[in-house]
């Protein structure tokens, strides 16, 4: 078992410039239970596809039909809940199926998108890609002397 120690982490700031959010999610989830009490229900996985840019959620929701789940993306936070109104049992002799309600939240980067959700054959699968805009993306940046730019770096620019 991984203890966890938020100030701990606060001796890499020197390194990261910029992350004062991921320290205040790490501090909040610090505070909270979220590493004490583990959720079981409903089971899930994460995949990562082929082309390293598509994810995919994918929860065991056996009995739920798509009008009791729903979905939300807020932020940065998907939320998934699920609810099943009770249904009459008729002549039911035993209930060893637990169709009990659930809410699982999913933290996701700021460059993830949902791209939809998937009700199949007791499989809820919601589509995830990662869009990095352009501006996030590895460029050449100039190095200037003088407010010149240095002839190597001025010969990569003109070539693009």
């Amino acid at each position: 078992m991984v203890t966890h120690n938020a100030a701990a982490l606060r001796r890499f700031d020197p390194f990261f410039v910029g992350f004062d959010h991921l320290w205040q999610e790490i501090d909040r989830l610090d505070r909270t239970d979220a590493f004490a009490k583990p959720q079981s229900y409903p089971p899930y996985n994460i995949r990562k596809h082929e082309d390293d840019e598509t994810y995919s959620i994918e929860l065991a929701v056996a009995g739920f039909k798509e009008q009791d789940i729903n979905v939300v993306l807020e932020d940065s936070k998907l939320t998934v809940q699920g609810e099943i109104k009770e249904t009459d049992g008729g002549n039911l002799l035993h209930k060893g199926i637990a169709l009990r309600a659930f809410t699982r939240h999913f933290t996701l980067s700021d460059t993830i998108e949902v791209e939809g959700a998937e009700l199949k054959d007791g499989l809820l699968v919601i589509r995830l890609k990662n869009i990095i805009p352009d501006h996030k993306k590895p460029r050449q940046i100039p190095v200037t002397s003088g407010g010149k730019v240095l002839e190597a770096k001025k010969e990569l620019l003109t070539e693009e």
